[in-house]
């Protein structure tokens, strides 16, 4: 199903170095104080901090990496697992206004997450397509065999040539993957339990069309996500907190996602705060800080993504290609030791593209399921509810 908003012009990425999360001081109450009802309640809370504090104390070298992005997941996981497990020892309080209703909407945002998790599955198979590239230079200028001869520039200066064409129409039109028709799963039978509002982007949860919007995904994603108010967390003794915690760890989740890994029209501000009162709100704020002030030093204003990995094939393919440009014969040693350099920087590319894509694949496959699961799961409850 085709998207139902119309593809905006790109922004330069640099929106995403603007503080676009805020704190908020005027929630003034401790969901602490509610939620002793509910078990495991605030050993998740705590959970989730000590998670994101983890994530959020990495060094800057492997801050963003591949590496990092599937311990970012890896943490989702865990939270996602956590939190499934709380809503089903809570069905009957679940059933209930108004938790039901925080429920449905907590569902609906998770359905517009799987799009997301669809058009960055996308970016990992535009990064490959890079990394072949990288390879035919590689092997072109591959010292280590043979002296290079013009030919093996000229091979070298079409393949540098092809990927930044490639590149270059990443940045301009979005992944040229983002049309197939591709999903993490087959097509299930689902409860529709629609959002109210209309004007989201939305493709349908199973692959995204070519005017998709990722960032105006996240947009509709982040649309009225406020902490619950004290009398919503008395009603349903703190399983208002649980579910808003989970709501925004998605969120944020997505946000880095988009940020990091080329994905369709990302470029546009995100609104979305970070409440104060939370145990999980220090270490998410601090990791925001990171990755803002990591793009403002990159200076990455026209950068398909904030991945570490990213960040050293565009930096050495115009290294490489200022080199090609400038080669003269015979090659003097000081530009043959450049040229061994250069390559071994991106053989170690590649390699990292090799060992890291594959397994950051398969685990955006299994986030996409615990999504998919959790929600149909939670709506075929809810609907079972409604019928007694």
């Amino acid at each position: 199903m085709p998207s139902s908003n119309t593809h905006s012009s790109p922004i330069p990425f640099a929106s995403f170095r603007r503080p676009i999360i805020t704190i908020r001081s005027d929630q003034v109450h401790s969901e602490m104080s509610h939620i002793s009802d509910i078990p495991n309640l605030e050993s998740f809370q705590r959970q989730v901090s000590a998670r994101f504090h983890d994530l959020s104390g990495v060094d800057a070298d492997e801050l963003l990496s591949i590496s990092w992005i599937q311990k970012l997941l890896n943490a989702f996981i865990s939270c996602q697992d956590e939190f499934r497990s709380i809503l089903a020892d809570n069905k009957a309080l679940l059933s209930k206004p108004p938790a039901d209703r925080i429920a449905v909407e907590y569902f609906d945002r998770a359905i517009k997450a799987m799009d997301i998790f669809n058009a960055t599955r996308d970016g990992v198979e535009t990064i490959r397509l890079w990394q072949r590239h990288l390879e035919i230079v590689v092997c072109a200028l591959d010292t280590q065999q043979r002296n290079i001869a013009e030919g093996h520039i000229r091979r070298a200066r079409k393949a540098l040539i092809d990927l930044q064409l490639v590149m270059l129409d990443e940045k301009d039109s979005g992944s040229m993957f983002s049309q197939r028709n591709r999903s993490f799963g087959r097509k299930v039978k689902d409860h529709q339990r629609s959002s109210s509002s209309g004007t989201h982007s939305r493709s349908s949860s199973w692959s995204v069309s070519h005017n998709w919007s990722a960032s105006k995904q996240l947009q509709s994603i982040a649309n009225n996500l406020t902490p619950p108010k004290a009398n919503e967390i008395t009603a349903t003794s703190g399983l208002a907190v649980l579910i808003f915690s989970m709501s925004f760890i998605l969120l944020f989740v997505l946000w880095v996602l988009v940020a990091t890994i080329p994905c369709q029209d990302r470029s546009t501000q995100v609104n979305f705060t970070i409440p104060r009162q939370y145990s999980w709100s220090t270490p998410l704020s601090y990791l925001h800080t990171r990755i803002v002030d990591e793009s403002k030093k990159r200076d990455r204003r026209n950068s398909s993504g904030l991945m570490s990995e990213i960040y050293r094939i565009e930096k050495s393919v115009q290294q490489m290609t200022d080199m090609v440009d400038s080669v003269q014969f015979p090659l003097p040693e000081e530009v043959k030791k450049e040229v061994r350099e250069n390559v071994d920087e991106l053989s170690s590319i590649c390699e990292s593209c090799k060992t890291g894509l594959d397994p950051l694949e398969r685990k955006l496959r299994e986030t996409f399921r615990k999504v998919m699961s959790c929600r149909i799961e939670g709506l075929e409850f809810l609907g079972k509810a409604t019928e007694h």
